[in-house]
């Protein structure tokens, strides 16, 4: 790589942050190192960390792009899950960067659609044609839950930051009535991320059944067809297609609606038989109109660094 084509990527996730190089918008996997973040005191120590590794100086690093799992507000985040705090001058200060990026992880993921190989998007329902600057929409199930969507415009792509996973839980859904009350958050509100996430699984598993069990636990039941974990599995589902349909339909997506994270990928397999299509579409006298969205679920672990290289690319 040239130093003047030379920038950083990272991925920082409740649990693990991926960091990376990238040259003209795209991440060259081999440099991928992950860093567990409890071992670390912030994102400094992480990069800085890398860079020893790979033997790259903070002097060849011409951009640098961080995407975080929390809001992000003037280029400064905090972690959602971990206290860190991201600031896109500090990261600027601290790399001679020309280019300095600090976008939320979803934010990144819709900068990466368009950017992913075929082979690594699984179509749920087909994609009817539309126009090549039709709005998008990304869905991401994983740690939390959030949403954003995707416009391509003449100035350029923009993807605005939101916080959907802390809306309210849909009414239309009759059985999550009477488990409500055990699908709180910690504030005494039941939002979607309670149900649409990993410990959200885990949520309306006990509610269902009285029953505490790990997330990958369930999962692995749902897959071997045991009834308790396909009852989870299947309202799961419900959730999911009422909540993405409601989201089309403030967005209106068009040109798409990608979903990504680990716990998409994991109900991947199920969505059909569990009913996702009818829960989507099911809109009363707009339910033919929901027909003009397609869906489809990313399974490219590496598509927030794509989507950080890709933004730095058009700064």
């Amino acid at each position: 790589m040239t130093s003047s084509a030379l920038s950083l990527v990272a991925d920082i996730g409740g649990t693990n942050t991926r960091v990376a190089l990238a040259e003209e918008g795209v991440v060259r996997t081999p440099s991928v190192n992950r860093f567990r973040n409890a071992e670390h005191d912030g994102i400094a120590d992480v990069i800085n960390r890398y860079l020893e590794k790979t033997g790259v100086g903070a002097a060849q690093i011409t951009g640098v792009c961080v995407a975080m799992a929390g809001p992000v507000h003037d280029g400064v985040g905090t972690l959602t899950n971990l206290d860190w705090r991201i600031d896109k001058d500090v990261l600027a200060e601290a790399l001679s960067a020309e280019k300095v990026a600090v976008l939320n992880d979803l934010q990144a993921q819709g900068h990466a659609i368009g950017h992913i190989a075929d082979e690594d998007l699984q179509v749920v329902l087909p994609q009817p044609e539309a126009s090549p600057n039709a709005a998008k929409l990304v869905i991401g199930l994983g740690t939390g839950f959030n949403a954003c969507p995707v416009f391509d415009t003449a100035a350029g792509r923009f993807v605005p930051p939101s916080e959907a996973g802390h809306v309210s839980l849909p009414t239309s859904i009759a059985a999550l009535h009477p488990l409500l009350d055990q699908l709180k958050d910690s504030g005494g509100y039941p939002s979607v991320e309670e149900v649409l996430s990993g410990r959200g699984v885990s949520h309306l598993h006990r509610a269902l059944h009285g029953e505490v069990a790990e997330p990958s636990a369930i999962l692995e039941r749902i897959g071997s067809g045991e009834a308790t974990a396909e009852a989870t599995g299947a309202l799961f589902v419900q959730v999911m297609g009422d909540v993405a349909g409601n989201l089309a339909l403030s967005h209106l997506p068009f040109g798409g609606i990608s979903f990504v994270g680990g716990v998409t990928r994991a109900f991947a397999p199920h969505l059909d038989r569990f009913g996702f299509a009818r829960a989507f579409r099911s809109k009363g006298r707009f339910s033919g109109f929901m027909e003009q969205f397609g869906v489809n679920v990313v399974s490219d672990d590496y598509a927030a660094l794509t989507g950080c290289a890709t933004h730095l690319s058009h700064l």
